[in-house]
Parts: C-alpha cells; structure tokens; sequence
C-alpha cells in the first residue's frame, strides 16, 4: 500500500497495532481515525459516512477540560468505585449497525475501557472504564476523534438531549415543501393546457422543477443514500438499497425527460415519494419512543423498601416513592435502590447487579453508595440522594451479564426472509424491467420503481417488535414485569411449572403464629432484632408477630441459605431456623412448618407456623393442570404434604427438604428431558433455580429481593391471574404469525400490481408507510383484544 494523507487532519496514516481491529486496517497519527484497505491503492475511510467528520486534536483541545474536575464527573458517573467508574453518554451521531459496532468495541480503541454498551433507540452508550488507567476526559476526546462527540449538559441532561437531533423533522418539512410546489408548477402538463404562455414558458417550469427537486433529493432522502452506502460497504443487502436505487433513477430519468424533452418527468411522484417514505419513519419513530417511555416510567416494579420515619417507626413503601432526603432501611439481600450516603457503622455490599463482579465492597459510615448495589450481612440505614429511577433499574435488570442464551423463533424467522428479501427484490425489479423496456420505456421505469418501493419489509420487521412491545407494557399494567420481550417468546414455550411453597403459594399477610416454649421478654427482644436483618418470609412473618422491643446493635449477622439466622445481640449469640441447626431433636418435626431457636448453645422453643395458601391456589393449579405439568419444590418438611395433597390436583408432584444447590439440580434434571421449564419463587433460596429455568418468575409481596436471575416479577396480588399469563404469551406469538402472514400477503399482492404496470411509484410510496400502519394497528388491536379475552 502507498502512504496515504488522513480525509480529515492531513497526517501520515501508518500502522498502529494497539488501536486497529484487524490486519487489513491502518490509523491516522494525528486524530486517530481508522481506514480500511479495500483494494492494494483503495485507502477507503472506516467510520465516518453517517457519523460526524472526527475532530482534529485542535478542534477539541480545551474543549473538555472541565472533565478534568472531580465534582463535575461525579455528576456524570452512574456509578464510582475505586477500580470501575460507570458512565452514559448521550451521542447523537448513532444511526446504524456500524455505529453500534464500533461503540461497542471501544475497549480496541482506548486502554481503560473494559465494556462498552449501547442503547440505540435512546442513542446512549454506556462505558464502564479503570479511573487509574484512563479518564472521561479521554474517553470524550477519544470518541470526538472518531466522529461520535458525546453531547455533556450538566445542567439538564433530558432537556438538552429533546433539542438535539432534529433533522428527520427538517427532511419531512423540506421534502413537503418541494413535493407541494413541484405538484403546483406540473398542474398545467396534468392537463395537458395548451396555452401561449404555458407552452412559451414551459422549459423555465420544467427546469424550476428540477431545482426544487434537488432539496428532497439531496438532502431529505440522504439518510437512504448513506445507509445503502454503508450497507454495501459491509457487504451487506439491506432494504435501504432498493430504496435508494428507487429514488436514483427516479431523478435520472426524470432529469433525462427534461434534457431531452420528452417531458416534464417523475420530480413529483420522486418528491410524494421521499415525503410519504420519511413520515412513515417518523410514525415508527414516534411509535418506539411510546413504547420505550411506557417500558421504563410507567413499569413500576411491584418491589418495597423499608422507609424509617421519623418516630422511628418502619413502613414498607413502593420503590418510586423514595425521595430525596428519606432514611432506608436495608437488609440482607436487598437491593440499594437509589443512589445515598451509610449511615451504619458500616456495609459489605456486592455490585454483581452493576459490574457484573460478585466481589464485596466495605463501605463506612458517610460513604457513597450506589443504586444496584445489594446489602450483604446486617441490616443498615442510609440516607438518599437522589430519587429513584425507575429507567435506571430496567437498565439494570437488562445487563446482558444476567441475559439467558436462547433461541427466538420469531427473530430467526425474521431475519431468514430478511436476508433473502433484498436479493431476490432486485432481481424481480431488474427481470421485470427487462420484460417492459421492450413494450414501453415509462412503464418499464415505473414497473422497476414501484417493485422496489412498495415489496417494503418494514412491516415484517417492525411485527415482533410491536407486538411484544406493547404485551410488556399490557403485561405491567397488570403487575407483571418482565425483563424483556425475549421472556414472553420463552414463556409461550413452557410445558412444565415448578412452584416454590413458602412465600410463593403460601402467603404470610394471613397466617397465625404459635409459640412453644419458654422466652422471657430479653430472649425475644434478642430475637425481634436479629429477625431485622433478614429477608426471608418467615423471618418476615415472625418480626411482624413479635411485639415492639427496643432497638439493639446486631454484630456477626449470618444468614445461611436453607438453614437459618445466626447473629450477636448484646453480647449474645442467637441461632433462628431448622432444628438440625439450631440443634433440637424434635420428634413432631414432620408434622408442621417449625422455627426453632436457640441463645447462647441453649435451645429456647420454637415457633409453628399455620401456612395460609394464596387466595385461588385449587382453582389455578386445577387450571394450569390441564395444559402444564405442575410440580411443588420445598425447603420445608413433609408436614404439610397430607394438606397439599387434599388442596392440589393428583397429577402434581410435591418435593420437600429441599436445599437450594437440590433445586437447582431438579430443574437441570427437568430441562435434560426437553422440559421447558417455569420458575416461580421467591428469589431468596431459589435464586439459583430461577436463574437455570427457561423463565424464571419471583413472586413479591412487599419486599424488596430484586434478583438478577428472575427474568420477571409478578405483583403477589396477581397470582392467580398466572394461567392468563401464559395464555396470553401464547396468543402473542399467534399474533406475531398472523401479522407476519399478513405482511406478506401484502407484499405478494403489491409486488403482482407492480409487475404488471398498475401501480405508480407515488402510489407505492403511499402504500408503504400505509402497510406498516396497518401492521400495527393490526398487532395493537389484537394484542388487546386478547388481553381483554
């Protein structure tokens, strides 16, 4: 290859292997701008056909300098820890494939960065880096160098981010303008008016009308050419190229007409085209970001803190409750829900749920700590900062460390005709084109037009992503969560369902409490405190039972799963749980659901519980029974098996003593014999079951266990309603078919118009965007339909 000058600074392009992606690529000196060798002499630029020109070292010096103040990246940072600093930045520039692939793979371009991640309907990334290794100011400077500046308002990020990016807007506006007055100058060659000034002044019009096309045509149609462009850059087919092919030879052949006078050509049809085209995107646009709000500010989970007034009292309030200013309450196995300062004597918290690491942080008294973050070990306090965002913990949820691996049908089947789609369009367009040249040449240009316009998947693709779209948002309305639209596809699928008993089917808001043995008012004060701390439903049910006691410091808190509660309080050791725990011999031990106590090594009594079963246990299993296979996994003894039995179709299978590495090894046992299994649990002991499951649902009842395993969470007031849960994901994978047949059927009966010459290309243009409304209007008609059935 011969040495080549940079498109953008001028400098020197060389070899620079701690920056390029593979062998075939060289990286300018100066900016840093990566290129391609495409042929031996073809030095072809990587980056930058959509994304802006990549700024020189001059045009960003001093720019960003302000990001060398600690204060103002605090502000920015979603999360800030010695050896991971989280962050999101807003860069408008984000318009396909490419650009994704290329912000995702910015660890190549700069030390420091370990992931980078990016939201493309938001146009964010997030970039998780090493604060020792590089800086935000570096990483700003980094992406300006490659044509993606950040957009950094500190002041109102949200605000600023609604000003920005307003040029499909401008394209629709310049395109109606050109079409409208284009339509207005053609009227008298419409109707053929043979007039003295008309035919004297007719050139002038036709030429008028070639240059207003050249706004719509140049600027408001752009976005196809670029798209194509890249497409075929990447050796891709995408539906882009027909489209701007379409639009090509539209504006060829219509200035050729006027060149030699044939007539005043397609300027007309080319501009209603571009307009209809682009307002079709705008529709599709408007119709994401309608989904994307309702999926992250209308999908409250179902999850409570802990909320400390200011009496001391403690009370349970919905997550986007919290304001600022509000003391927590946290205990073992909570989740930090918003950003705050300690203010216990100290914290081991495990942000696996952020960085993807289950390593413990200490944190101390008048530390910051940071939404995602769960509590490990004895309850504490903390003061908040900031509100809660409810955007911020879908992200969360959504963290691809957490993501199962599967197989979507719909998106094969999506992308299998996307793939031969393109193709196979342009060879019809072409034969067809052939066949009609011979009899007539206008209707040859039309023919190939309006095929490559109106066979448009757009409606195929936007199909699954609609539908599902707006079952989760239907889904939420009826409180349950799920983590995203892969989770309905796999719920369609299930076959088998494993309950968990305590917390799940059994509800702790009505249940009575017996106690048995002897506790003097210290041993239960001991033992209301150390309850605190915990998590799970019995520990829960029995703090609300015991009377108010003061409260005590709690040191060595311990909580084993499947075994029980072990703690220090005021110089005391208490063991809570399982008799072979605590260390009691008890000969009734199978005959109910017991908590047993110990203090210092001396057994105290026990507490029996009388297990109250969920408001429409019989008649949901008795439905689910019909369709499902129905198991029952427990950690509890078999003491409750005589009732279960009496309550629960025959067919079911009831599995007790259960730990949960043994839950766990029953679902794999199920799925290894193509069972597809549903979850349903608490999220404490069998958080490792939901997370091996094909979907795992956790049930909650005003606590906050908000595990990354579950892949949804259902409202516990709704859960006999998980038979029309099930129904429905099926119906919506019905939907998703019959829009995809429809789909089709459309294109199939515009493609037989186009062929035989009965269609014009403004027409197509029209049909278009048409057919995508129809296809959702079509989705969102029957997804509710269903939801009402």
């Amino acid at each position: 290859m011969t040495t080549s000058q940079c498109f953008h600074c001028g400098n020197e392009i060389q070899k620079n292997e701690e920056i390029l992606f593979d062998a075939k690529q060289f990286c300018c000196n100066g900016c840093k701008t990566v290129y391609e060798i495409f042929s031996q002499n073809d030095l072809s630029c990587y980056y930058d056909f959509q994304a802006a020109p990549g700024a020189t070292p001059q045009d960003i010096k001093g720019k960003y300098d302000f990001l060398a103040n600690e204060s103002i990246v605090d502000k920015l940072l979603e999360f800030k820890e010695n050896t991971t600093h989280i962050v999101s930045l807003y860069i408008p520039h984000i318009h396909c494939s490419s650009c994704i692939w290329i912000l995702e793979n910015l660890q190549k371009l700069q030390a420091g960065i370990s992931t980078s991640q990016v939201n493309f309907p938001e146009k964010k990334v997030r970039i998780t880096y090493h604060p020792e290794k590089t800086s935000l100011q570096d990483i700003v400077e980094m992406l300006c160098s490659i044509g993606y500046e950040p957009y950094i308002s500190l002041e109102n990020f949200d605000e600023g981010k609604k000003k920005v990016d307003r040029s499909l807007i401008y394209k629709i506006g310049v395109a109606f303008f050109c079409f409208g007055n284009i339509m207005l100058l053609s009227f008298p060659e419409y109707f053929e008016v043979n007039e003295f000034w008309i035919d004297q002044y007719k050139d002038f019009f036709r030429w008028l009308i070639f240059a207003l096309s050249l706004p719509a045509f140049i600027y408001s149609a752009s976005g196809y050419y670029v798209a194509a462009w890249k497409s075929i850059r990447q050796g891709m087919l995408n539906i882009e190229i027909p489209i701007a092919l379409g639009i090509v030879v539209m504006f060829i052949r219509s200035t050729v007409d006027i060149v030699f006078n044939y007539g005043q050509g397609f300027f007309d049809s080319m501009c209603g085209l571009i307009f209809f085209m682009l307002l079709g995107k705008l529709f599709q646009q408007k119709t994401y970001d309608f989904l994307s709000f309702e999926r992250d500010y209308k999908s409250y989970f179902p999850i409570a803190i802990t909320k400390i007034l200011p009496n001391g009292k403690e009370v349970a309030v919905q997550v986007y409750d919290i304001e600022k200013g509000d003391r927590l309450l946290i205990r073992n196995q909570e989740l930090i829900p918003v950003d705050g300062i300690l203010i216990s004597e100290s914290a081991s918290i495990d942000y696996s749920f952020v960085t993807g690491e289950a390593v413990p942080i200490a944190k101390q008294s008048g530390d910051k700590i940071f939404a995602g973050g769960k509590q490990l070990g004895k309850v504490i306090e903390m003061e908040v900062l900031f509100s809660v965002s409810q955007s911020y913990l879908t992200q969360l949820w959504s963290n691809d460390v957490f993501q199962k691996r599967v197989e979507q049908k719909h998106k094969s089947i999506t992308d299998k005709i996307s793939r031969y789609f393109t193709p196979a369009l342009l060879v019809l367009a072409v034969v067809s084109f052939m066949y009609w040249v011979f009899i007539d040449v206008t209707t040859a240009f039309n023919v190939f037009t309006a095929i490559l316009i109106v066979a448009c998947p757009c409606a195929l693709a936007l199909t699954a992503p609609f539908t599902l779209g707006n079952v989760l948002r239907i889904m939420g309305n009826r409180k349950l969560y799920l983590k995203n639209a892969i989770v309905v596809e796999q719920l369609a699928k299930v076959d088998t369902i494993v309950f968990d008993k305590t917390g799940t089917i059994t509800t702790h808001k009505k249940s009575a409490i017996v106690q048995h043995g002897v506790f003097e008012e210290a041993d239960l004060a001991i033992l209301k405190n150390a309850l605190r701390g915990s998590n799970h439903p019995l520990s829960r049910r029995l703090y609300d039972y015991l009377p108010e006691y003061p409260k005590a410091t709690v040191h060595d808190f311990e909580e084993l799963t499947g075994k029980g509660i072990q703690a220090l309080v005021d110089g005391k050791t208490i063991k809570i749980g399982s008799a072979s725990f605590v260390g009691d011999a008890d000969e009734n031990v199978l005959k109910q659901t017991n908590v047993y106590v110990s203090i210092d090594g001396i057994y105290k009594g026990k507490f029996i519980f009388d297990n109250q079963y969920r408001d429409g246990l019989e008649g949901l299993f008795a439905q689910l029974s019909k369709q499902y296979e129905i198991k029952v996994l427990s950690g509890d003894n078999e003491g409750e098996k005589e009732a279960l039995e009496q309550l629960l179709p025959k067919n079911t299978e009831l599995v007790f003593n259960q730990k949960p590495e043994q839950k766990l090894a029953f679902i794999e046992n199920l799925q290894k014999q193509g069972k597809n299994v549903l979850m349903i649990g608490d999220g404490l002991n069998d958080a490792g079951a939901l997370a091996q499951s094909n979907v795992g649902i956790s049930i909650s009842e005003n606590v906050n266990v908000f595990s990354p395993a579950c892949d949804g969470i259902l409202d516990a007031s709704q859960f006999k309603k998980i038979d029309f849960f099930l129904g429905y994901s099926k119906n919506a994978m019905r939907t998703i078919y019959m829009s995809f047949g429809l789909s089709l059927l459309y294109n199939v009966v515009g493609l037989s118009f186009a062929v035989s010459g009965n269609l014009l290309p403004i027409v197509a243009a029209i049909i278009m965007p048409l057919s995508t409304i129809t296809i959702v209007g079509f989705v969102t008609v029957m997804s509710n339909y269903f939801a009402r059935k």
